[in-house]
């Protein structure tokens, strides 16, 4: 067209819709996945210290709203139990949390959600990271920061800036490994790679 080149860059709503459609149907994949898991985990709960085998709690969400937010439950009387120390080190305890993803209060990949507290405890509640984006599953500061404060807010701020669908899969694979292999395991993995690259 008179050698004029035109550039097409997707709009907010697009990489919004876009993203809703990949949670969606990563949601649906993973709990199909992990059905077997998921009813192994309850059965093993049950056995171990009784009901209930879920642990809800309210969260706060992208725009400040407020959601449960859905987790096997790890702890009884106030201690870790057998099962909890496992399906913690896996993060299993957090695949419950596709339900949230499907009823669209969370991401597959995003900041970690936190309670009011937390944001209020971190000086957050007017982070415009947190405001812009739902709570994921995973995302980078799951994998890779633990409980550190500081290092996931700059993790989350990066993922605000580079996000994309590639960068989600990629997540979610992670993810996955640590769900079989242990978090520990992968963080290690991940921090050996990190060095070898620079």
């Amino acid at each position: 067209m008179g050698g004029v080149v035109t550039r097409y860059c997707a709009t907010r709503d697009e990489v919004v819709n876009s993203k809703r459609v990949f949670d969606i149907i990563f949601a649906a994949i993973g709990i199909a996945v992990f059905a077997p898991a998921m009813l192994l985990i309850a059965i093993f709960i049950l056995w171990d210290s009784g009901p209930p085998v879920v642990f809800t709690q309210e969260r706060i969400g992208a725009r400040l709203r407020q959601f449960r937010v859905y987790k096997f439950r790890s702890m009884h009387d106030g201690l870790v139990t057998r099962p909890g120390r496992w399906i913690r080190a896996t993060g299993l305890d957090e695949v419950l949390q596709f339900f949230n993803v499907l009823r669209g209060e969370m991401s597959m990949v995003g900041p970690r959600p936190l309670t009011g507290e937390d944001l209020n405890r971190l000086g957050w509640v007017d982070n415009p990271v947190r405001r812009m984006l739902k709570p994921g599953v995973t995302g980078l500061a799951q994998l890779y920061a633990g409980r550190g404060s500081r290092q996931s807010g700059f993790l989350d701020s990066k993922y605000a800036r580079q996000q994309s669908i590639w960068l989600d899969f990629k997540i979610i694979s992670v993810s996955f490994a640590a769900n079989v292999f242990g978090k520990r395991r992968v963080r290690q993995w991940l921090r050996s790679r990190r060095r070898r690259t620079g």
